[in-house]
């Protein structure tokens, strides 16, 4: 039997819409450019400077600096507002992309020292921020929660703690990689959102489905600062047009797409909570993607998810993490490819992977 992979790529139509890209998404992106128009150079031209201020205005902030990478962009962010408050102590979520998935580079490369909030398997509270140490100055949130599910708080909380904030003179940046993803359930624009913060970042590759690349936004000072940086990090190639024009294109297509997919990743999680040893987190989505958690040892749980996809031609999942020793998980995020997923055959599929999931747990 093939590979959970390989029956993932195998399969006839996928309901998750990330994945490996292709040269076709540059070819998209490059359908009625001009091709007399100059490549930005080293950070510098219309062509970065134009996506640049668009951004700007959609986020409602001063200026907006273009990054081939959020993670260069945040570790950037916190090091701006850690010189400008005099403190090397920030905080964040433990399960927070700096803290997990960038090798200890905030503390290698920048000499700031993290304060983990909360718990791993809850959002952080205003009851956590208000009892922060004294020296923390700038404070991370990330929206949605990746890590657990994408969990958002409520909107009214997150008010409490970016006034909280801005009471106390503790800077507050917002990891929005996903930040478009989740303006269908809070019922924002992205300026509304983004009001609440002083800096935020967003991810061009994610829902939005270009190449490459990230935005970081903020005042004038924050930004200019965040250039030096840049260059710093050999973040500034001698151009980035490839990232930028794939990036303005899928943002303007994708864009008025949010809702939809928030409204699909809810229907397919109704399809998985009604099965056997299956539950979604969060049970009811808050953006277009959630996790799926299989009551299985991931080896079982693997080989049935393959057989299935195998069987009915439908892509269920990529892969599988272990979380227990009879339970494993996986990320779902729906994109343009699953309204091509015909909904009797979808349906059926999941039937069958719970029916399958129950006969190999009596076994």
């Amino acid at each position: 039997m093939e590979s959970l992979s390989e029956t993932f790529q195998n399969a006839s139509c996928r309901t998750s819409g990330s994945g490996p890209r292709s040269v076709q998404v540059l070819l998209d992106a490059l359908q009625g450019e001009d091709g007399g128009t100059p490549s930005d150079m080293y950070g510098k031209g219309e062509t970065i400077e134009r996506f640049e201020r668009k951004l700007a205005r959609m986020l409602g902030k001063e200026a907006a600096v273009f990054f081939p990478s959020g993670t260069m962009a945040q570790q950037i962010a916190l090091r701006i507002w850690s010189d400008r408050k005099g403190s090397k102590v920030v905080a964040y979520h433990p399960l927070c992309h700096l803290e997990i998935h960038e090798q200890d580079g905030l503390r290698e490369l920048h000499h700031l020292e993290p304060v983990l909030l909360g718990t791993e398997d809850r959002l952080i509270t205003l009851d956590d921020v208000k009892n922060m140490p004294v020296d923390v100055r700038c404070l991370l949130l990330e929206l949605p929660q990746r890590e657990i599910g994408g969990q958002l708080p409520g909107y009214a909380e997150l008010e409490e703690i970016s006034a909280y904030c801005r009471e106390k003179g503790i800077a507050l940046h917002l990891d929005g990689a996903r930040l478009f993803e989740i303006l269908p359930f809070y019922q924002k624009t992205a300026e509304e959102v983004c009001a609440l913060f002083d800096s935020v970042y967003v991810s061009f590759y994610k829902g939005v489905g270009g190449i490459a690349g990230a935005m970081l936004a903020g005042d004038a000072d924050l930004a200019q600062q965040s250039k030096v940086w840049k260059r710093r990090h050999g973040g500034d190639l001698i151009s980035l047009y490839p990232y930028i024009l794939s990036s303005d294109y899928y943002l303007d297509r994708r864009l008025p797409q949010m809702a939809r997919y928030y409204e699909e990743a809810k229907e397919l999680a109704a399809l998985y909570n009604d099965c056997f040893g299956i539950r979604t987190l969060p049970e009811v989505p808050v953006s277009n993607m959630f996790h799926l958690h299989l009551s299985a040892p991931r080896e079982t749980a693997e080989r049935v998810v393959a057989g299935v996809q195998a069987e009915t031609g439908i892509g269920l999942a990529a892969y599988l993490r272990e979380t227990g020793e009879s339970a494993c998980a996986t990320e779902i995020s729906i994109g343009d490819s699953y309204r091509d997923v015909p909904k009797d055959e979808l349906r059926e599929a999941v039937k069958l992977l719970g029916e399958r999931l129950a006969q190999a747990n009596r076994s």
